[in-house]
C-alpha cells in the first residue's frame, strides 16, 4: 500500500486528516510515525510557502508523497494577526488557553461586526517526481467574547461559526470536518492527487 507521510506531530491535526483523507487507497502517518525527526525552518512569508517549504523538506528524506500544512487564524480587526504566526504567537511553547484570553483581552468592548476572523490552510503535496502542488481554503466566523467548547483545539474555543451559533470547538468532528479551512483544503487535494492518478 502507497504511504503518504503527513509533516506533522499534532495528533489532533493526524486525527482530522485521517478522517477526511480515508477513502484514499494509502497509510497516512506522522513524520513521528515515519521515524522522521527534523528541525524545520519555516520562513516563508505566506501560508502556502511555509506548507511547500515542510513539504519539500520532509520528502528530502524519504520516497513517499508528503503533505505538509500550514493554517492559522487572521482576525480583522488585529491587522490579520496572528497569521502566519498563529502558533507561534506570544511564543513557541505558550498554551492556546494564554494565547486565547489575550486575544479575547485585545478585542475587549469591539462589536461582533469588527470581529471578523477566518481560519486560513495551505496544503503542500511533495510529489516523488518532485513536482509540488498546493491547495488553500478558508472559513469565515468571527472571534466571540468568551472561550468555548471542548472538542477543538488550538483557536477553536474563540472561533464562531454564524452557521452553528457556536464556536468551532462546540461542533461535532464530522461537523467539523465539513466546513473547516482544513477539510476543504484537505479535500481539494485529495481530488488533485486523484487527477495524478494517486
Amino acid at each position: 500500500m502507497r504511504r503518504i507521510v503527513f509533516a506533522t506531530g499534532n495528533e489532533g491535526k493526524m486525527k482530522e486528516i485521517r478522517e477526511i483523507l480515508s477513502d484514499l487507497e494509502a497509510e497516512i502517518v506522522s513524520m513521528k510515525e515515519a521515524g522522521i525527526s527534523t528541525e524545520i525552518v519555516e520562513d516563508g512569508t505566506t501560508f502556502e510557502e511555509n506548507a511547500a517549504i515542510k513539504a519539500k523538506a520532509i520528502a528530502a528524506l524519504c520516497g513517499d508523497i508528503v503533505l505538509a500544512d500550514d493554517s492559522g487564524l487572521e482576525i480583522d480587526y488585529l491587522n490579520k494577526e496572528p497569521g502566519i504566526y498563529s502558533a507561534r504567537y506570544l511564543g513557541e511553547d505558550t498554551p492556546y488557553e494564554v494565547k486565547n484570553s489575550v486575544i479575547l483581552e485585545r478585542l475587549s468592548g469591539v462589536p461582533k461586526e469588527q470581529r471578523s476572523a477566518r481560519f486560513v490552510c495551505a496544503i503542500a503535496a511533495a510529489l516523488p517526481n518532485q513536482e509540488v502542488m498546493i491547495t488553500t481554503a478558508t472559513i469565515e466566523g468571527y472571534i466571540g467574547t468568551k472561550c468555548a467548547g471542548k472538542n477543538g483545539f488550538g483557536y477553536d474555543p474563540i472561533f464562531y461559526v454564524d452557521e452553528f451559533g457556536c464556536s468551532t470547538a462546540e461542533l461535532t468532528e464530522e461537523q467539523k470536518n465539513e466546513i473547516s479551512h482544513r477539510g476543504k483544503a484537505l479535500r481539494a487535494m485529495r481530488k488533485k492527487l486523484a487527477e495524478c492518478g494517486f
